[in-house]
């Protein structure tokens, strides 16, 4: 296993990181009230935090849904929420000349799981010289996930972490391969479980994706039984009135339900 530093701790090290935010950064105060209030959960349990955000979401099921508020805003508010909270943070990149800019940012680069096979965007993001956390494919089996490894590695990556967010099955149907974390894993690097959006219906609204909810709780604790080492979630305060992933983000007062779980299965696989 290869970790990476970010913040104060490191990714992939024995301890679990918690990657979590709302899905759109659509304010200021809905971000530092989400920050706020993972950070404490976090630091109550032992966690390592890294403050989650999108400024763009460039893969709307439909034209006409809110995409974000531009670069320039989305990154203001992330970065003030990074500042004001002391948390290392991280966001997507939807194209190769977003990188560098984002990278001035953010600790983390996201690569979206459509475009992980993408080299120019991948090679991007390797030469900032920040971490680059990339999302597995829906349409890609894990053991293929050692090309995007390979591919970062030769861009010289200063850090790599491969993200698990489910497995196209049929229509509007995700899957999640758990063995799939270990195939992933054995490419000697870090591994995170994207719980929230492995729960999601894709196109399953008809303009909107849709999801089940209620399977993350269960999820979270197979994956974290399995092994990973950072899991990702997108928390809002009243999900059902998020601007964007309103199916599936996890109620922030309902935190608790997910993260107390998955430390004592991580406690435990640890002795």
């Amino acid at each position: 296993m290869t970790p990476f530093k970010v913040g104060t701790f490191a990714v992939g090290d024995g301890s679990l990181t918690i990657i979590a935010g709302p899905c759109l950064a659509e304010s200021l105060q809905l971000c530092q009230d989400v920050a706020g209030t993972m950070k404490e959960v976090c630091a109550k349990l032992g966690l390592n935090y890294v403050f989650k955000a999108s400024y763009d979401k460039a893969n709307r099921t439909s034209g006409g849904s809110i995409r974000g508020f531009g670069m320039d805003e989305g990154l203001s508010i992330i970065s003030s929420v990074g500042s004001k909270f002391g948390l290392p943070t991280t966001t997507d990149i939807h194209t190769a000349e977003q990188a560098a800019p984002v990278a001035t940012v953010v600790d983390i680069l996201q690569i979206p799981a459509f475009l992980c096979r993408q080299s120019d965007i991948l090679e991007a993001a390797a030469l900032t010289g920040k971490p680059v956390n990339v999302k597995k494919g829906q349409f890609l089996a894990p053991h293929d996930a050692k090309n995007i490894v390979s591919k970062l590695e030769s861009f010289d990556s200063k850090g790599i972490m491969l993200t698990e967010r489910g497995t196209t099955f049929g229509y509007n149907t995700l899957i999640v391969d758990m063995p799939g974390l270990e195939v992933m894993r054995s490419f000697g690097v870090p591994v995170c479980f994207d719980a929230t959006h492995s729960a999601q219906r894709p196109g399953g609204a008809g303009t909107a994706t849709d999801g089940v909810r209620e399977s993350i709780p269960a999820m979270v604790r197979a994956a974290v039984a399995v092994g990973i080492d950072a899991l990702f979630l997108e928390v809002h305060p009243d999900p059902d009135k998020a601007l964007s992933d309103s199916a599936t983000q996890w109620k922030l007062s309902r935190v608790m339900e997910i993260l107390e779980p998955a430390v004592a299965i991580y406690s435990l696989r640890l002795q």
